[in-house]
């Protein structure tokens, strides 16, 4: 039964919020079916892309998966078991620069609702619109920020949007795609020639060119361009254009929450409702005040704060260790960036773990509770959770400068995440409200398998990743 004055109260908030309940409204995304959309699906499962061939996009990237993998952090080149995605993904250990565990230093972010990011992707935000306009996803004409050029600058091969400029950049890591050994040395821009070369079958790439294949065809159908060359048209913008057509066309914005905003008031529980009261209202009106910082219909304000989510993994060099991650830091030197990290969209949150930038809770609950009050979440750090492979030596120290930075900053007043005192009611709502905001379509497996390739699909150059689970089942 709908409780009339709850109900009431939820909707003034939304009101007051000015929330649609869709983030999606309003922008040119494409669709599943749109040729360049199959095509960008094709090459994100293809193995071709990686440097050694035994990875893909995919790998770390699967639409089962959240978008992700699964993986507190993810395990790239040099798998034991390549098809192997997600839970069970170790590295081989014959490879001489691995040791079993994942070298890859952040958890692997969904690829959900990417083209509905304005302002920065990855963790630390170093893909970044420098026009910051919203609804269109960095397409601007003010330039795109990238790892290839100078902070503040415009990178001008980044691409027409936020999207299209990451695809150009996990080519490239060796621990993520390009491995160390065919192309071991070579620059980025050497990378994404080599690529190019190699699947569209001209050139020299290290290794040479991929066997015949049909990759031309499929170029020239998602291009309408019968009769292009391979040069013309398999190039490494039409590529990152078509993996970023399929990225963008995965848009799961049809959750409960959504379309209680729109008018259906039972399509969310009372539960839920007094959550999203917790979740709206400030800590003095008697809330945990997340709406902070995931704000709006994207639940985020796309900004980077101290939450101090525990560092696990090998880092990214920084700290006297070399395995702490200074994040926002990184790209700005800006001494209040560090160990600031990008909120993330609550958008599908329940289905998109592990959570932190390492992925250092494996249940959504911790992850929340964490924010709640980090220093109690960290003295009660559940070990278990963790892979055994993950490195986690100076977990403890390392977290605990991050909490310092956060108490520092509070004392000087800067906007930080305060500690909130929930009952066991408040926090079983909030978690209620949490759930409403994941699309049904991504548990689906007949609605989420229109983004994976089937059998009866063109498998242009024999190399896609049929993806299994750790007990052999497909994906």
């Amino acid at each position: 039964m709908i409780d009339k004055q709850l109900n009431s109260e939820v909707r003034e908030l939304v009101t007051s919020m000015g929330l649609s309940g869709d983030p999606a409204a309003g922008r040119n995304l494409p669709v599943v079916d749109d040729p360049v959309v199959q095509l960008g699906m094709k090459l994100f499962f293809s193995k071709a892309l990686g440097g050694d061939m035994d990875v893909a996009c995919v790998s770390c990237h699967h639409p089962v998966l959240g978008g992700g993998d699964n993986l507190s952090l993810p395990v790239g080149v040099d798998a034991e078991i390549e098809d192997l995605l997600g839970p069970g993904r170790f590295h081989s250990m014959a490879g001489e620069h691995f040791d079993g565990g994942p070298t890859v230093p952040r958890n692997a972010p969904s690829t959900f609702n990417i083209g509905l990011w304005d302002q920065v992707l990855f963790h630390d935000g170093r893909v970044e619109s420098l026009g910051k306009t919203p609804g269109v996803n960095g397409d601007d004409n003010r330039g795109i920020r990238t790892p290839d050029v100078r902070f503040g600058e415009a990178d001008p091969k980044a691409g027409d949007n936020l999207t299209v400029a990451q695809a150009r950049f996990p080519v490239t890591s060796p621990e993520e795609m390009k491995d160390f050994g065919l192309m071991a040395g070579t620059t980025n821009a050497e990378v994404r020639a080599f690529l190019a070369q190699r699947i569209g079958g001209y050139g020299t790439p290290p290794g040479g060119a991929l066997l015949p294949n049909e990759w031309l065809f499929e170029f020239q159908t998602a291009f309408n361009a019968v009769g292009g060359s391979a040069e013309e048209l398999i190039t490494f913008e039409n590529i990152t254009k078509a993996i970023a057509a399929y990225e963008q066309s995965q848009v799961f914005v049809e959750t409960p929450w959504k379309a209680y905003v729109q008018g259906d008031s039972s399509a969310i529980s009372n539960s839920a409702k007094r959550g999203a009261l917790v979740f709206f209202r400030s800590v003095d009106e008697g809330g945990a005040d997340c709406a902070s910082c995931h704000s709006g219909d994207f639940f985020t304000d796309e900004q980077f704060h101290v939450v101090a989510m525990p560092q696990i993994g090998r880092g990214k060099g920084d700290g006297v260790y070399g395995d702490e991650d200074f994040g926002r830091f990184r790209e700005t030197g800006d001494e209040q960036d560090r160990y600031a990290f990008r909120t993330p969209t609550l958008l599908n949150t329940t289905a998109t773990g592990p959570w932190g930038h390492a992925g250092a809770y494996t249940t959504l609950e911790n992850a929340v509770r964490h924010h709640l009050n980090p220093q109690a979440a960290l003295d009660g750090y559940d070990w278990t959770q963790l892979d055994a492979t993950i490195q986690a030596a100076n977990m403890l120290e390392n977290t605990q400068l991050a909490i310092n930075t956060l108490l520092q900053n509070r004392a000087e007043g800067l906007p930080s995440l305060q500690d909130v005192d929930l009952n066991n009611q408040q926090f079983d709502d909030l978690m209620a409200f949490l759930a409403t905001l994941t699309d049904p379509c991504i548990a689906d497996r007949a609605c989420i398998g229109q983004w994976i390739p089937d059998a009866e699909d063109t498998n242009p150059d024999g190399l896609r990743v049929e993806a299994i689970d750790e007990n052999s089942n497909p994906l």
